[in-house]
């Protein structure tokens, strides 16, 4: 079992700079776990004693609203720490995360973690060096989440879609997601009525069709040439 864990750590961004004395170290506090579809990996309000990170599969995180609505804040994919900053920080997770396909995640005890890091410093290297090539992955993303307009914002989120998930098909890239509109809306920061009218005008324009399962991306040039808008 614990060469199995060890080798996911080494599959993941923040511990792949670890030696393999340090990911043998970090294995005995570490366990890989498996969640089905609507599984919760953790609730808001939980103690967040475990660094988790996706192996395969997708989590999305939620807020759940005093009128009762659920919000998504974001949706995570293999490779993603999830809810890291408030694990950092011993805080209770504020948000609720559950899995959206079958998921495996690696889970690593905190408080032994951050009791690793103390005592070998070799271990505090191989992190800072993963923590670095994680900071770069998310500088690309800044575009993602910056301002500008509600197209633009919609184009990077489809493009994201596919660059994690996206699978070719006859009529275009195919992504196995279904999102509702509120979700969509949730995600770029807009309105249901904003999300309706921009998917309604890209499936006349033959740029984004929505099907049962998720969406088929018909024209992905100009998504990209949105995206730059």
């Amino acid at each position: 079992m614990l060469s199995s864990v060890e080798d996911a750590l080494g599959s993941v961004v923040l511990f792949r700079g670890l030696s393999p004395e340090d990911r043998a170290r970090l294995a005995p506090v570490s366990v890989v776990n498996s969640y089905e579809r609507g599984e919760t990996l953790f609730a808001e309000g939980d103690r967040s004693d475990h660094l988790y990170t996706i192996l395969t599969g997708r989590v999305k995180v939620v807020k759940m609203l005093p009128s009762g609505k659920e919000v998504i804040l974001e949706i995570f994919g293999p490779g993603d720490p999830v809810g890291a900053v408030v694990a950092y920080e011993g805080r209770p997770y504020p948000a609720t995360a559950q899995a959206q396909e079958a998921t495996r995640c690696l889970l690593v005890q905190r408080a032994p973690f951050f009791a690793l890091l103390a005592i070998h410093p070799s271990l505090v290297r191989g992190y800072m060096l993963g923590l670095t090539q994680r900071i770069v992955e998310l500088t690309r993303r800044i575009p993602e989440v910056a301002g500008g307009r509600v197209e633009t914002r919609f184009a990077h989120l489809f493009l994201k879609l596919a660059e994690k998930m996206g699978r070719l098909s006859d009529a275009g890239t195919a992504i196995p997601m279904a999102l509702s509109r509120q979700d969509l809306a949730d995600l770029t920061g807009t309105t249901i009525e904003t999300a309706i009218r921009v998917m309604s005008r890209w499936s006349k324009e033959g740029v984004v069709r929505t099907d049962k399962d998720g969406f088929v991306l018909l024209d992905r040039g100009a998504l990209e040439k949105l995206s730059l808008s």
